[in-house]
């Protein structure tokens, strides 16, 4: 698999330049990522047809636009079908676009990232595009399974390598989730920040619990989640990370016993309060609530796709609803931090304060 950047126009893409087979002999990922250029003019027709061919496409898109102008509403519709788009300049509410200050820079390390771990990405693309069209539990299986295949994949086995042997973490000294009630209002704080509330087992657990109670107790009518110490949620616990005895499992675990369904099923009744690092499941289970307020200290990652995994706690479902799945996409490849006023624009939280 060659790390060369291989551009392709919008008429190249209409005539079936994406269209070879993804895997070579051996079962080798040839090209996981093309680059298509949308500067310029297209024909309609060539533009319809393009985004006929990228939506069927084995193949990781990326969109290229150089100028300081918005796309074309025909070039607009060929980059909804792609993976996400880079651009120069872009209206805040463009979701299928990402402005950085070099578009062909960012391209050229998203090519990297995607070289690094080409089964995650991909894997990735294929979940964010099937998950547009589902429910969220469903949603959420989809996303559980697809995992469950990557932890048994080559690249988070070279991370678990990379990473060496670790002991599981001590029980919690204190109690790892707090839950109070004030009037109709439970709240609820993440209580590890000796782990910077980790979203390991016994946090789990304690949230899944939490709003276990507020389902079924109608009285609570307003549900504040935050969390103790410098952080909201550090996101999984490392050293849990391939812990679980078996696959199905783990599956079972995430999708029956994680918070996410829940937090989707309360959503109009919770305030998440975030602050510092929210990382992974961090930022993928308050992604379900309808309000998130974020202090102007909080940093948004998705580091799994890094690990040779996709987000595990429903963040390929939670994440691109808010903000779309280009972005998403864009955040899961890369890796990089959002800030707070960024996640105000791009709608991923929806107050900055405090």
């Amino acid at each position: 698999m060659g790390n060369d950047v291989r551009t392709i126009t919008l008429e190249q893409l209409a005539d079936g330049a994406a269209d070879r087979p993804l895997l070579s002999v051996g079962a080798e990922i040839d090209s996981p990522m093309l680059t298509v250029n949308l500067d310029g003019a297209a024909e309609s027709v060539t533009c319809v047809r393009a985004a006929d061919r990228a939506r069927v496409s084995d193949r990781i898109l990326v969109g290229l636009h150089h100028g300081g102008q918005e796309l074309s509403p025909d070039v607009q519709k060929v980059a909804s079908a792609l993976d996400a788009t880079i651009v120069a300049e872009s209206a805040p509410g463009n979701r299928v676009a990402v402005s950085v200050p070099d578009p062909d820079v960012a391209v050229g390390e998203l090519h990297r990232k995607v070289a690094d771990n080409p089964h995650s990405t991909l894997v990735l693309a294929q979940v964010l595009k099937l998950s547009e069209h589902l429910t969220v539990p469903a949603a959420i299986d989809v996303e559980s399974l697809a995992y469950s295949t990557l932890l048994g994949g080559p690249e988070f086995r070279r991370w678990l390598e990379q990473r060496g042997p670790r002991p599981l973490p001590p029980p919690s000294p204190q109690e790892p989730v707090l839950v109070r009630r004030e009037d109709d209002a439970l709240l609820v704080t993440l209580n590890r920040p000796e782990r910077r509330n980790a979203y390991g087992a016994e946090v789990r657990d304690g949230l899944v619990e939490a709003l276990r109670l507020a389902l079924v107790d109608t009285t609570i009518t307003k549900i504040v989640l935050d969390g103790s110490g410098p952080s909201f949620s550090a996101g999984g616990d490392l050293d849990e990370f391939g812990t679980t005895p078996d696959l199905a499992t783990a599956h079972l675990i995430r999708t029956r016993a994680g918070a996410g369904r829940l937090v989707a099923q309360l959503a109009d009744r919770i305030e998440v309060r975030v602050h510092g690092s929210c990382v992974g499941a961090g930022i993928e289970v308050p992604a379900f609530a309808d309000r998130i307020v974020a202090r102007p200290d909080s940093l948004f990652r998705l580091p799994e796709v890094a690990m040779g995994l996709i987000p595990g706690a429903g963040g390929t479902v939670s994440v691109p609803r808010r903000i779309g799945r280009w972005r998403a996409f864009w955040l899961c490849v890369t890796g990089v931090a959002l800030d707070a006023q960024t996640a105000m624009v791009w709608e991923l939280v929806d107050e900055v304060s405090g």
